[in-house]
């Protein structure tokens, strides 16, 4: 039984040692040149860090960024990975969080990391392929002090009072999904995974063991070919992938663009969605062009190991008003619904709070105990211990037992593929000059992030200010000026008020 997924990337090198394992626009690397390029940086990452500690990379997903991440992990430690595009200031939150002793960038983004990361020890994962070795005994007694416990990679989502929680993912959580995910969808050797989520997403890490699992290929496929249709469809056709793992806006990007118009994959055979509900239109449109694959809707957020429930869709046509379900719970994990009281729902048609356990769970977010114990909980159904994670998200049974998404619990959201915490958004808001309340409120029938707020800030002044502070993902697109804030009789921002002033559905 494995018990680290080095074993995994290990085995395939040694059964299938000159098969391509990853490839992006630049380069394509077998499985044996993965290992051995993790190898020597495991060697490199091991003279600077110890045992369950960061190594933190800035730069864009490659082949060599893979490398890279597995030689945090040869190293003792684990990975994190920060998006280029996010603000200096998000940046530096979460080095506060994450404390790292060394920081990886390559060529492309040395100069902006060098003015970002002043005073860090930064290194080019270039420098360290090219002037290293691996010291495999000195990686072999790291190797045995390791537990399937150790944190594997550590992934930032928004957080309510400005500051990012970094999610913290063990190799056992990554074994346990891996490999019924695997069975389940027949994931095998002879795929080709598109990889479309960036490595800081939890939906890439899908892609990744996957690969290294089954000796399935990982395309990674650039960021920018998400807007640009043609080029999209021309490296996924002319890659011959077979496998999608992607985020509903990423697909949603394809079928409003009309790229099925200029060129259909067809040797696509499984596509597997999540992130968002999808709509039903533009699964249609996939459908159309894609008749014969099977397509699977995943949920699941970051905390329990990227998904925890899937639905296989039915070879049919749904009504534009159908829900699809996220249907039953994947192998080795428990998830059930409970009422404002904590009482467990069984029977159909009555919403609750979607409350997953297992062994899938994260150790929680890194360094933040108070905001860990608020959401991984003692399992209010048994006095034996069972720690769970409360999701905020709310679904109901159908008559056939597979489950339907409703809604959030509370005002956290999903914009873009991304989970978003509309009270960060607020809290930048509220530190600017000229702003002083301030509500985000979510429009979900169209898509769209409200900012209220009362100061005699502009709100194009303000926009723009907040463009410097959080990602783009996380800009407001309608911010409305208030005189005041609409209270409710307990003292609390009239959310319904200010819905009703904004024309939010």
């Amino acid at each position: 039984m494995n018990t680290n997924i080095l074993e995994w990337l290990e085995a395939s090198a040694k059964r299938l040692p000159g098969k391509e394992a990853f490839a992006d626009e630049k380069r394509t690397i077998t499985f044996q040149e993965t290992c051995v390029g993790a190898k020597v940086c495991g060697t490199y990452f091991a003279g600077i860090i110890n045992s369950r500690e960061p190594v933190v990379f800035y730069l864009e997903k490659s082949c060599y960024a893979v490398m890279g991440m597995f030689g945090a992990v040869y190293a003792g430690g684990f990975y994190s990975l920060i998006d280029t595009r996010q603000p200096a200031e998000r940046v530096s939150r979460i080095l506060d969080v994450l404390k790292p002793k060394v920081i990886v960038t390559d060529e492309q983004f040395h100069t902006q990391a060098e003015e970002i990361f002043a005073g860090y020890n930064l290194i080019r994962i270039e420098e360290i392929l090219e002037n290293n070795t691996a010291d495999e005994q000195l990686l072999e007694d790291i190797r045995k002090q390791a537990s399937p416990e150790d944190p594997v990679y550590v992934n930032f989502t928004s957080g309510s009072t400005g500051t990012p929680k970094g999610v913290t993912i063990c190799h056992r959580s990554i074994i346990d999904f891996i490999i019924p995910f695997t069975e389940i969808f027949g994931i095998r050797e002879t795929d080709i995974m598109g990889n479309q989520a960036p490595f800081d997403f939890d939906v890439s890490v899908k892609d990744i063991f996957s690969g290294i699992l089954t000796g399935a290929k990982v395309q990674i496929i650039p960021r920018s070919y998400f807007s640009n249709p043609t080029m999209l469809m021309d490296y996924l056709c002319d890659n011959e992938v077979t496998v999608l793992v992607w985020a509903v806006s990423a697909m949603c990007f394809v079928s409003i663009m009309n790229g099925f118009g200029y060129r259909v994959p067809e040797t696509v055979r499984l596509i597997m969605f999540s992130g968002e509900v999808m709509p039903i239109k533009q699964y249609g449109i996939w459908k159309k062009n894609l008749p014969h694959a099977r397509f699977v809707n995943l949920y699941g957020p970051t905390e329990i190991t990227c998904n925890c429930t899937y639905y296989e869709l039915e070879d049919r046509l749904y009504a534009a008003d159908e829900a699809i379900p996220i249907g039953k719970p994947f192998p080795h994990e428990k998830v059930f619904l409970l009422d404002e009281n904590d009482h467990l729902i069984t029977e159909p048609g009555i919403s609750g709070e979607i409350c997953v356990a297992g062994d899938c769970l994260a150790l929680g977010y890194y360094n933040d105990p108070v905001r860990t114990a608020e959401v991984f909980v003692q399992n209010p159904l048994t006095e034996q211990k069972e720690i769970i994670y409360r999701t905020g998200d709310l679904a109901e049974y159908r008559e056939d037992g597979n489950l339907v998404y409703r809604s959030r619990k509370d005002f956290q959201i999903k914009h873009l593929g991304h989970r978003i915490e509309l009270g960060e958004i607020e809290t930048q808001v509220q530190a600017m000059p000229g702003a002083e309340r301030a509500c985000a409120i979510y429009d979900f029938t169209r898509k769209r992030i409200f900012l209220f707020y009362t100061g005699a800030a502009d709100h194009k002044e303000l926009q723009e200010k907040l463009k410097e502070k959080l990602p783009p993902f996380m800009i407001p697109n309608k911010m409305i000026q208030v005189a005041e804030m609409p209270m409710t009789k307990n003292g609390k921002i009239d959310r319904n008020r200010l819905k009703e002033i904004g024309g939010i559905r």
